[in-house]
């Protein structure tokens, strides 16, 4: 008899800002059965108050950050918002996971979701929709939290976003979330039960 688990899977999930993407992912691992675990990504952004390194983040200093980009160690990285802080997702943290049967989960831009399945062409990606851009501006203006500036970027950056949603698996249109997150546990019971099948 084989003790050793079966690999995981890799799933990609992406979505513009607002979309409610950290929501999703967080209640799906806590109510999808599967065996899914967040990646941790990698930063130079400094740590703030409630933020627990290895948790939140794994953070880096530049000089660090550089030296694992010069020596592959990512499998995707970015500079989110021309902030200057660099975020990525290091090779190690998906592959031992996965090597343990654990579901990967990748909460990364689009840009990042292309360079993941170029390494991992069977990864399962999910594009999480606001619906239409209007309903993004919407979600982004009642969180009263960003200056009018920082929303026309984001908006910006999601219309680019949303035109790429045609390259993922699957797109799922969040409307509630508890719905989301159902509609994207089944997606991925169903892509498991294939699995199974093929095997």
């Amino acid at each position: 008899m084989n003790d050793t688990p079966q690999p995981g899977k890799l799933v990609v999930i992406s979505g513009p800002s607002g979309a409610g993407k950290s929501t999703v992912v967080s209640k799906l691992i806590e109510d999808c059965p599967l065996p899914l675990k967040l990646s941790i990504s990698a930063t130079t952004r400094p740590v703030r108050g409630d933020d627990k390194p290895g948790k939140n983040y794994i953070f880096l200093s530049d000089e660090d950050f550089r030296e694992k980009v010069e020596n592959g160690e990512f499998l995707e990285y970015v500079e989110v918002f021309g902030r200057g802080h660099w975020y990525g997702t290091l090779r190690e943290q998906v592959s031992t996971g996965l090597i343990a049967g654990n579901w990967i989960i990748l909460e990364i831009d689009v840009e990042g979701a292309q360079k993941a399945k170029q390494s991992y062409p069977d990864a399962i990606s999910v594009f999480i929709h606001p619906g239409s851009l209007e309903e993004l501006e919407r979600r982004l203006r009642g969180r009263g939290t960003e200056q009018e500036d920082a929303i026309a970027r984001r908006l910006e950056v999601a219309s680019h976003e949303l035109e790429a949603a045609v390259l993922y698996d699957h797109v799922v249109v969040n409307q509630t979330i508890e719905q989301t997150v159902e509609d994207i546990c089944q997606l991925l019971i169903q892509s498991s039960d294939s699995t199974i099948e093929k095997s």
